[in-house]
């Protein structure tokens, strides 16, 4: 048989529709298809949104400061700058000792030098015209020009420029650090205090701010640098000393900065939730109030590193830094004794000259640059 049997042995009921019934037939079968369908377009909706939450990534607020701040050319060339110095001052004499810091060069050196005579005859009146060479051994080879045996000469005591400029890195940057370092604990702690009490603690402190910032620094050092002399204090420690009673004489800039973010903040929301909890008042000062005025004071701290090195260079220059070690403001000094070097030997002072203006506008640009990062204006 050709026909076609199912497996009960009966043959299917032949059914001829219309193309109006096969129509509703087919909505009909829609209809009833119809709540798979809207679940299956929430699980492709849902797929859509997982694919498009792992495109996009959150930033931590240190991750989109640091963003922001590696954006900026000049941070990222004030950056390497700082590190080009740190590295070479700590660094390089680890691989660069081949003269110490105070080691002289006691090689033989002789100098030539000509003198002009002139020689009148008495009877005849004519004048001769002689050249004396004077031979010279100096037991020092000093102001000796730039070679493989010394890569920028020697000074005046035979001594490597090249090895103290290492040297004299590390005692410019690490008393400058230090310095900053006291300016801002002194500053936050008598800032965030006067901030937060007011009252006439606060006039008690900005009072004594204001006496401070009226005192002459530069004199006042002068005259602790002749008592030190009087004192027979030790000349290594001389700078240390001096760049001390400066950050004495320089935390009330900071203070005032901090004050003022304090009495700012002291009044928002969750220092009143603090207060209502009952928190000391050091938790509610150095938990809650200082570290929202970190930003400022980063930003405050690094553009005084710049500052304090010219300080620690001008003390130096003018004498009262140390006598027997190395910094760049010591080097310099070298200038104020002898004109000639300052004319004839740009080796000898000229690169600690540049090393301070690269420290000072290296930390400027890092300044500049976190300032714009931590700025909370730049959302962008």
């Amino acid at each position: 048989m050709d026909e076609f049997k199912n497996g009960d042995g009966f043959e299917p009921e032949k059914i001829n529709l219309t193309e109006t019934e096969r129509a509703e037939a087919d909505e009909a079968a829609m209809l009833a298809a119809g709540p798979e369908t809207d679940e299956q377009a929430l699980m492709e909706a849902q797929d859509e949104a997982n694919a498009l939450d792992k495109n996009v990534r959150l930033l931590s607020p240190g991750r989109m400061v640091a963003r922001r701040f590696f954006r900026s050319k000049l941070s990222v060339i004030g950056l390497v700058m700082i590190l080009a110095l740190l590295l070479f001052s700590w660094m390089g004499p680890v691989f660069y000792h081949r003269w110490g810091e105070e080691e002289m060069d006691k090689s033989v050196k002789v100098e030539y030098s000509r003198e002009t005579v002139i020689y009148t005859d008495e009877e005849t009146g004519e004048e001769y015209t002689f050249y004396q060479v004077a031979e010279d051994h100096q037991t020092l080879n000093s102001l000796a020009p730039m070679s493989w045996d010394h890569l920028f000469g020697t000074d005046k005591n035979g001594c490597d420029v090249f090895t103290r400029l290492m040297y004299g890195g590390r005692v410019s940057m690490s008393v400058s650090f230090l310095a900053v370092f006291v300016v801002t604990i002194l500053g936050v702690i008598f800032g965030g205090i006067s901030g937060y009490f007011g009252g006439w603690v606060d006039n008690v402190i900005m009072r004594l701010c204001d006496i401070l910032m009226c005192l002459p620094q530069l004199p006042l050092m002068l005259i602790i640098g002749t008592l030190f002399d009087s004192w027979h204090v030790e000349s290594y420690m001389r700078i240390y000393y001096l760049m001390l009673f400066l950050t004495l004489l320089s935390w009330p800039g900071i203070a005032r900065l901090v004050r003022g973010q304090i009495l700012f903040l002291r009044e928002q929301e969750y220092m009143v939730a603090a207060e209502a909890m009952g928190f000391s008042t050091s938790r509610k000062i150095f938990k809650h109030l200082i570290p929202n005025v970190l930003p400022q004071l980063i930003v405050s701290m690094t553009l005084s590193l710049g500052s304090m090195i010219l300080s620690e260079a001008t003390l130096s220059y003018l004498g009262l830094g140390m006598k027997g070690g190395a910094s760049w403001g010591v080097m310099i000094q070298i200038v104020t004794e002898d004109t000639n070097v300052l004319n004839s030997f740009f080796n000898v002072w000229g690169p600690p000259g540049i090393c301070i203006i690269i420290a000072v506008l290296g930390f400027n640009f890092i300044g500049d640059g976190l300032r714009d990062a931590l700025d909370p204006k730049a959302r962008r």
